[in-house]
C-alpha cells in the first residue's frame, strides 16, 4: 500500500507521513527540497518502515509529472493520494496582481489537478483510493491580507468537492480538509490530530464518505477571519467539524 503526499514540511506533511507510515504504508514524500524529505523517510526507514523523498515544486508541472513516474516505479500504484502544497504569499486584495495570483494558483489549484491526473486512473480502476486536500478557513471567510492563498484554497475546494460528486461512483474518496487556525504542535491544531483526521477519512467505507471536514476546536467559530462580524448577517452558518 503506498501514500503519496505533496507539499511535506515540518508540520501536518511530516505528521501525515508518519501517520500513514506507522499504519502500514510505503510512504512517497514530494517537496521542492529534501531538506525535510530526506531526514524524515531516514527516520521512518530507521523504525522499520518504507518512505522515500521525492523533489518536485508543485507548481511544475512537468517536475511533478517526473516525480510521479518515479513513485511509481519506486512503490506502485497509490492508494492514497494527499495534497498538502500552496503558496504563501500576503498582500490585501487591492495589490494583488493578476501575475501574482494566476502564479500562485499553479501551485495552490495547478499541481493537485496535475496529482490528480497522476493517480486517479489506477483509483477508478481498483475502484478504491482516496484523495484528500488540506483545505482552509480562508476558503470559508477570507482575509484580506492573504487575498492570494483565500482565492487558491477556495479554487481547491470547489474542483475537491466536484471531483468528489464525480469519484464516488467509481469507489474514490475524495475529501477537503479545511484547516481553520493555525497548526501548531500541543496546540488546538495540533499536526498529530490534524493527521488523524486524515486517517479516519481514509478508513471510511464507500457509501459513507464524507466530502469535507472543517476543523474547529469545539464551539468554534467558522468566521474567525471576520472578527468584528461584519458579514455574518448576509451568510449562512457553516457547519463546523470538531477537533
Amino acid at each position: 500500500m503506498l501514500c503519496t503526499i505533496v507539499g511535506v514540511g515540518e508540520g501536518v506533511g511530516a505528521a501525515l507521513a508518519r501517520q500513514f507510515a506507522t499504519n502500514g504504508y510505503q510512504v512517497a514524500l514530494i517537496a521542492r527540497t529534501d531538506r525535510v524529505t530526506r531526514p524524515l523517510s531516514e527516520r521512518l526507514e530507521g523504525e522499520g518502515w518504507r518512505a522515500a523523498p521525492f523533489i518536485a515544486n508543485a507548481g511544475d508541472v512537468s517536475a511533478m509529472d517526473q516525480a510521479f513516474l518515479a513513485i511509481k516505479e519506486w512503490g506502485g500504484d497509490a492508494d492514497v493520494l494527499i495534497y498538502n502544497a500552496a503558496v504563501m504569499r500576503p498582500g490585501m486584495a487591492s495589490e494583488m496582481t493578476a501575475e501574482n495570483v494566476l502564479g500562485d494558483m499553479t501551485t495552490n489549484l495547478g499541481g493537485a489537478i496535475c496529482a490528480v491526473g497522476s493517480t486517479i486512473d489506477a483509483m477508478k480502476i481498483r475502484r478504491r483510493g482516496s484523495i484528500l486536500l488540506t483545505g482552509g478557513g480562508l476558503a470559508l471567510e477570507p482575509y484580506p491580507q492573504w487575498t492570494s492563498l483565500a482565492a487558491g484554497k477556495a479554487a481547491l475546494r470547489a474542483y475537491g468537492l466536484a471531483l468528489h460528486k464525480e469519484a464516488a461512483f467509481h469507489g474514490v474518496h475524495v475529501a477537503v480538509v479545511a484547516i481553520c487556525g493555525i497548526v501548531k504542535p500541543g496546540g488546538l491544531f495540533d499536526p498529530q490530530h490534524i493527521a488523524e483526521v486524515y486517517w479516519k477519512l481514509h478508513c471510511e467505507p464507500e457509501g459513507s464518505f464524507t466530502r469535507e471536514i472543517v476543523l474547529l476546536p469545539e464551539g468554534g467559530d467558522p468566521y474567525y477571519n471576520d472578527p468584528q462580524g461584519v458579514y455574518r448577517a448576509m451568510s449562512q452558518p457553516i457547519k463546523a467539524g470538531k477537533l
